[in-house]
């Protein structure tokens, strides 16, 4: 991972605190959540206050997520909606935080001048010991206050204000009053300065959680299904009509299909579809050299196209498919027939422009594996994993490719990838040089001159 690291392609834009004020706040809102402490000097944290370096010195990665449910976070400044989110048990977090701290932004510049801001990413699970538990996860809340209570303190100050102001005799209250003046040195005036944060509530339909080796929910669809990264039958009784695992592609194309999730790069407007197909072909032939330990040392497109026929009778089936759909987009072909039996047909997808596309571009990146660059893009924690086992000429080729066209123009790439703004993650920035020292490593963790011909109308019901 150190590779990774060094090159920015993990635990980038993490937010370095280095102030001992900062690290003294920390340290309050860790002991009021966790009651621990950390006797770091300085160290980096993602959007929920994580730190990768703390993690190691209490030998424990979750401390902030125990049990991977209720996530705690702590906030020391607002700069954090930037940062990415580390260890992601669920793919909802990062969103939900960062819509937390958008919506009350001024606020929570105003708090965090002068404490830290703790709370907790709240629902009505606690730990999820069986996967039907995860049906019970209806609704978020977010609970958060400073370790000081300002906020608790605000609220009273302000009931005591109203008894104060709808008492007749409340002139003559001592002890209401003396009570006002203590809780307003610790909050100021809550009447022109009100202290109140929009604790919001969200409702989770569709999402991946990482619990249960990989899960897929999609609960708000027209035809709902859970999609399993391991076997179904481990699963056990789903309240929900239709669960599928990785083995079950016509299922899992159908559901894709019938909830007009997915569109066919191809047909994608506005895009250089030849140039994505040989860039994937290009992937595919890399793995093929790690299987045949080639060194992959400097390669250019030009020298994997040579791989490629040097070995074209190693070449998978993946290769061969996406490959006759490139002869067609160049006018050089006839429309291949491409079913969802086909190693190449998830690697012919995007996700359609849908509420829902980050999540599907994420389940899609898992059925196309060999294509390393939407792995990394879509799904990191599946990027991380794959990575540590591959061999380290692919792992060398992999970072020097990422780092070469994809870190140099990340925006443009996701756009020209995955259209429709793809707002899939905030770029993540280089870490200090120092970082590696302090930190880890760890381990986790062209556009088609044809239309395709027009399908049938397909019947809108359940698949087979």
């Amino acid at each position: 991972m150190k590779r990774l690291i060094e090159a920015g392609l993990m635990f980038g834009n993490l937010i370095h605190i280095s102030s001992p004020a900062l690290v003294e706040r920390y340290n309050r809102a860790l002991t009021h959540l966790t009651g621990q402490r950390t006797d770091l000097s300085d160290f980096h944290i993602d959007i929920a206050g994580y730190s990768p370096e703390i993690g190691d010195e209490l030998g424990d990665h979750m401390y902030l997520n125990q049990n991977g449910v209720n996530r705690q976070f702590i906030l020391l400044t607002t700069q954090q909606k930037t940062a990415p989110l580390l260890n992601v048990q669920f793919s909802m977090n990062r969103s939900v935080l960062r819509q937390f701290i958008e919506q009350n932004e001024n606020q929570l510049f105003a708090l965090t001048t002068r404490d830290a801001v703790a709370g907790e990413l709240l629902n009505s699970v606690y730990s999820l010991e069986s996967p039907q538990q995860l049906f019970d996860i209806r609704r978020i809340r977010i609970e958060a206050d400073t370790t000081a209570g300002t906020l608790r303190q605000a609220q009273a100050l302000g009931d005591k204000i109203d008894q104060f102001m709808g008492e007749e005799d409340a002139w003559f209250d001592d002890v209401l009053i003396a009570e006002m003046i203590t809780l307003a040195k610790k909050t100021g005036d809550v009447t022109r300065n009100p202290v109140t944060l929009d604790l919001m509530e969200f409702s989770p339909e569709n999402y991946w959680t990482a619990h249960f080796g990989g899960l897929y929910v999609f609960r708000g669809m027209d035809h709902p299904a859970v999609i399993s990264r391991g076997e179904k039958e481990d699963l056990g009784k789903l309240p929900i009509k239709y669960v599928f695992d990785f083995n079950d592609r016509n299922q899992v194309a159908k559901f894709l299909d019938y909830n007009d999730l997915v569109e066919p790069i191809v047909k994608a407007r506005g895009v250089d579809a030849a140039a994505i197909l040989r860039q994937k072909m290009d992937f595919i032939v890399v793995d093929v050299a790690q299987d045949r330990g080639i060194d992959l040392t400097g390669a250019t497109r030009r020298d994997i196209r040579a791989l490629a026929r040097d070995h074209a009778a190693d070449l998978p089936e993946e290769f061969h498919g996406l490959q006759s759909l490139l002869r067609w987009a160049e006018a050089e072909g006839s429309w291949p027939k491409i079913t969802s039996d086909n190693p190449a047909y998830f690697y012919t997808l995007r996700a359609a422009n849908h509420p829902d596309r980050d999540l599907v571009n994420m389940l899609l990146a898992e059925l196309s594996p060999k294509d390393m660059r939407q792995l990394f893009i879509c799904h990191k924690e599946a990027f991380y994993s794959a990575y540590q086992g591959w061999s380290e000429t692919k792992k060398g080729y992999v970072v020097d490719f990422l780092t070469r066209e994809y870190q140099v123009d990340k925006a443009g790439t996701r756009a020209a990838l995955f259209g429709h703004d793809a707002p899939l993650e905030v770029a993540e920035a280089a870490p200090e040089d120092d970082l590696i020292e302090r930190v880890g490593p760890w381990s986790a963790l062209r556009r088609g001159q044809a239309e395709p011909p027009r399908r049938p109308e397909k019947p809108r019901g359940p698949w087979g």
